[in-house]
């Protein structure tokens, strides 16, 4: 949960540095602060994990009976799982945004959105979130798998160790935020809607972005993003796989 709130601070505030953020997190609320919104993003946890591992599995399976290789299985599975997460994790990361960058309270927020623009409120952003979570996913799968086949050197039968599955797990998580611009145009766009503002594309919304801050402000916010990419990778990939093992 800090990761998340930090995260959403920077990409909201993006003319405050990595350190600066967190500090001023703890400004406003102290170490209480960096839970804030932790109602709404433990339903949207817990509902957008069941929908990823099922989904995702089922991809991934399937793609290794039609005889698509480990990475190309991943990057699908991922990228489909993440886009089934949007349904669920819309509503959840709107109200999120909306307490760490406004304040207030989850049911406040909810009633509020609800009584104004109904249910299509809830999912303002939602463009920006269904691409960065099939990225997302496609990203931290298929580049897991791709490290565990190297790990492998070409023998698709070699069993790795628990740290070796956990060393590809990091590098996968890491090199999956690569698709931060899409996660600071999300925050950026649930933010204007929170405030009323007009509502503007994920193009749009990217384009004004970068016109503010330069392309620099498309990347903010990826320090903490990084820490929380390993830790979800570790948790639904690498994690995922081991109990999958496990229970065979």
């Amino acid at each position: 949960m800090p990761f998340e709130v930090w995260k959403t601070r920077m990409g909201r505030y993006r003319s405050e540095g990595t350190l600066e953020a967190f500090q001023e997190i703890y400004k406003g609320g102290g170490v209480r602060a960096y839970w804030k919104g932790l109602a709404p993003k433990t339903v949207e946890s817990a509902s957008k994990g069941a929908v990823l591992l099922y989904s995702k599995e089922f991809i991934f399976s399937a793609m290794r009976r039609l005889g698509a290789s480990e990475t190309v299985s991943g990057f699908a599975a991922g990228a489909g799982g993440g886009v089934c997460q949007t349904v669920v994790m819309a509503p959840c990361t709107y109200v999120v945004t909306a307490l760490v960058t406004g304040g207030g309270n989850a049911a406040e927020k909810v009633r509020q959105v609800w009584k104004t623009t109904g249910v299509k409120g809830l999912y303002s952003g939602g463009t920006a979130i269904a691409f960065r979570q099939a990225t997302n996913w496609a990203s931290r799968q298929g580049f897991t798998e791709f490290v565990r086949s190297k790990m492998k050197r070409g023998d698709e039968k070699a069993k790795l160790s628990n740290a070796q599955e956990i060393a590809a797990g990091i590098v996968g998580g890491t090199l999956s935020t690569w698709n931060q611009p899409f996660e600071v145009a999300r925050i950026h766009m649930q933010a204007a809607a929170n405030e009323g503002k007009h509502k503007a594309s994920l193009a749009q919304t990217l384009r004004a972005i970068v016109a503010q801050d330069g392309l620099a402000g498309l990347f903010k916010g990826i320090v903490p993003r990084i820490g929380l990419g390993v830790w979800q990778t570790l948790f639904m990939v690498t994690g995922a796989k081991l109990l999958k093992d496990a229970m065979k």
